[in-house]
C-alpha cells in the first residue's frame, strides 16, 4: 500500500515503525492530499489546518486517517458543510502514541466498522474503536494526569522527580507525568486539555497555571 504521511519526520518514522517497511511511504510536511495518489493518508496536523478536510470529503478510494486528539471528525465534517463521501477514520496521532499494539480510532458512522477491520488487517494492526470525542480516550486521561501533576508541583506538595518516581513505582506506568509530557510535547498536552475543557467544561481539565506558563514560555 502507498501511505501519504502529512506531518513531521517523527510522524513518518512512527508510521514506518508501526506499519512496517512493506508499504511505500510518501512524506509531506504540510499539504493537502488531493494531488497525490495514495491508498491511505495519515494526516497528523489536520487540527492546525482543519479547512484541509474539504480536500478529503469527496468520494474517493483513498482512506483518510485524521488525527482527532484535538478536534473531532464531526467538527471537521461540519467545516466542509457536508458529510464526507470518502472514509474518514479518526486516530490518536500524538507523539509516541501511534506505535502501540492497538490503534485508537473513531468513526463518523459505526456501520464503517467492517471496513475498519479490513484496513487494520491490511496494515497489520489491531485497533480499539472509541467515541468521536475531543481527546479520544488515552490522550484525555494522560493529559489530565499530567495537569494534576503540575498542580501538585505548583502547590509545593512534591517535586517533579518524586512525582515521576511515585507514579512509575505505584501504578507501574511506563513514564512519570513529567517524562510523558516531555515525550508528547507540552504544546500538545496544553492544546488537548484546552480542547477537552472547551468541549466538556469539566474542571478536571482546567489547565494548571504552571503548565500554562511553561507552554507560553515554550513559544517565546
Amino acid at each position: 500500500m502507498t501511505i501519504l504521511v502529512i506531518g513531521d519526520g517523527m510522524n513518518l518514522q512512527e508510521c514506518k515503525d508501526k506499519f512496517g517497511t512493506a508499504h511505500q511511504y510518501i512524506h509531506e510536511a504540510d499539504a493537502a492530499a488531493e494531488d497525490t495518489a495514495a491508498d491511505i493518508v495519515m494526516d497528523f496536523t489536520i487540527d492546525e489546518e482543519p479547512e484541509r478536510a474539504a480536500a478529503y470529503a469527496d468520494e474517493s478510494d483513498t482512506i483518510y486517517f485524521l488525527n482527532t486528539a484535538k478536534i473531532t471528525l464531526a467538527e471537521l465534517a461540519a467545516l466542509t458543510g457536508q458529510r464526507p463521501e470518502s472514509l474518514w477514520i479518526g486516530f490518536n496521532g500524538l507523539p509516541t502514541f501511534l506505535n502501540r499494539p492497538l490503534l485508537e480510532v473513531s468513526l463518523l458512522n459505526r456501520e464503517d466498522e467492517n471496513r475498519l477491520q479490513e484496513i487494520g488487517n491490511a496494515l497489520g494492526t489491531g485497533w480499539q474503536l472509541v467515541d468521536d470525542r475531543v481527546g479520544l480516550v488515552t490522550p484525555r486521561i494522560i493529559c489530565m494526569i499530567i495537569n494534576e501533576a503540575y498542580f501538585t508541583v505548583q502547590e509545593g506538595t512534591a517535586s517533579r522527580d518524586a512525582i515521576d518516581k511515585g507514579m512509575k513505582l505505584g501504578t507501574n506506568y511506563p513514564y512519570g507525568p513529567f517524562e510523558w509530557c516531555a515525550r508528547i510535547g507540552i504544546r500538545h498536552v496544553y492544546e488537548v486539555l484546552e480542547a477537552v475543557y472547551e468541549d466538556t467544561r469539566d474542571e478536571r481539565y482546567k489547565i494548571c497555571p504552571l503548565l500554562k506558563r511553561e507552554y507560553l514560555l515554550n513559544h517565546v
